[in-house]
């Protein structure tokens, strides 16, 4: 035990990103006739909210990341886009533009806004089968209404669906997770993840997920452990499927994601709560940050609630963290598997079924 005084902090109403008042969550995806990827848009309302970056991978597709730079002038911005379609992907971010100018939503300037959008991407081309079917601005538009209309009392979707539908995972399928938590103060952090790694989110010997020890009640079903023989044919499935899928072992990786909360905080703060939030993604993944994942998390702050002292800024800077490990987590548990192009990407589940006998099927929303 360390020297703090311990006490409890327990997830939000809808244990996602949504309960942290003012985001919606929005998916678009195609499925079928080639494709296998989306785009997921996280919308921070009309004032916007003060944003910040921490690009750790040595392979990232980003843009606007530099606006975030502390240094530099804009604080707010007004969507987050999170997509597959390696960098092809980032023009989703136009079309969700396109409908916050339609809506008059941007950082002002005279008589025009100019929305501020970041955007990250993971690679998953052609994982569809066909090489050029990846999100454009009408897919980032259709996540931008799907957002706009979502009920955010639901929850987040997790699952195949945004920028998740073509991720992986090591050798498992890869999805959307996210999760929250209320601090004993009140303030919220939650966080919602695109998972599509190299490294793998289950321990390769023992085949327990990584994430499952950072939970908070109710994020995640009972778990026995693995049957060796599962796990071993596991493994030698995800060899297998890597080399049929005819690209380079280090090919379809990053994981993205966003980790916000309602405290009032600064740019340099935001940087370094997106910061704090690769630590929670290094317990969930492993390896981590390779040179060929662009994993890159941004960090948000509504501020709707006070300016915290430097202890409670603490507490949101480990509740962060945590947040991310869930979600992966809760991304690699909603994960279903899919056939496509040939090559069948089964989900934890699927793999190592022992872990879940006997127990009831994961719930996405309690």
């Amino acid at each position: 035990m360390d020297g703090r005084v311990m006490t409890e902090t327990v997830a939000g109403p809808t244990n996602s990103l949504h309960d942290v008042t003012g985001l919606r969550v929005g998916h678009a995806q195609r499925i079928g006739d080639g494709w296998l990827t989306g785009t997921t848009c996280v919308l921070t309302g009309p004032d916007g909210a003060v944003g910040g970056v921490d690009v750790r991978g040595g392979g990232p597709g980003t843009r606007e990341t530099d606006l975030l730079d502390p240094r530099n002038a804009v604080e707010r911005v007004h969507a987050v886009v999170l997509s597959g379609g390696s960098a092809f992907g980032l023009a989703a971010a136009t079309g969700v533009m396109e409908r916050l100018d339609d809506a008059g939503i941007g950082f002002p300037l005279g008589d025009i806004v100019v929305p501020i959008v970041p955007a990250a991407v993971v690679f998953d081309l052609g994982r569809g089968g066909d090489f050029r079917a990846r999100p454009d601005a009408d897919m980032g538009a259709a996540a931008y209404d799907d957002a706009v209309s979502v009920d955010a009392t639901a929850g987040v979707v997790e699952g195949n669906v945004g920028g998740g539908t073509g991720s992986k995972v090591g050798g498992l399928k890869g999805a959307v997770g996210s999760a929250s938590a209320v601090l004993p103060d009140g303030t919220t952090v939650a966080a919602v993840v695109v998972a599509n790694a190299i490294g793998s989110s289950a321990d390769p010997v023992t085949g327990e997920l990584y994430a499952a020890r950072f939970g908070l009640p109710g994020d995640f079903p009972p778990m026995n452990p693995a049957d060796p023989a599962e796990v071993a044919a596991a493994r030698r499935l995800a060899e297998e499927r890597a080399k049929a899928s005819g690209m380079p072992p280090y090919a379809m990786a990053t994981t993205i994601g966003v980790v916000a909360t309602d405290a009032t905080l600064g740019k340099a703060q935001c940087q370094k709560l997106a910061g704090i939030g690769h630590d929670g993604l290094a317990r969930a993944v492993r390896p981590v940050h390779t040179m060929f994942d662009g994993d890159t998390i941004f960090a948000l702050a509504t501020c709707a609630r006070d300016v915290p002292d430097a202890w409670r800024f603490h507490a949101i800077l480990e509740a962060g963290a945590d947040c991310v490990t869930r979600a992966v987590g809760r991304a690699v548990l909603a994960a279903e598997s899919v056939t496509a192009a040939g090559i069948t990407w089964r989900s934890y589940r699927d793999a190592l079924p022992s872990v879940f006998r006997g127990q009831p099927r994961f719930q996405d929303r309690s």
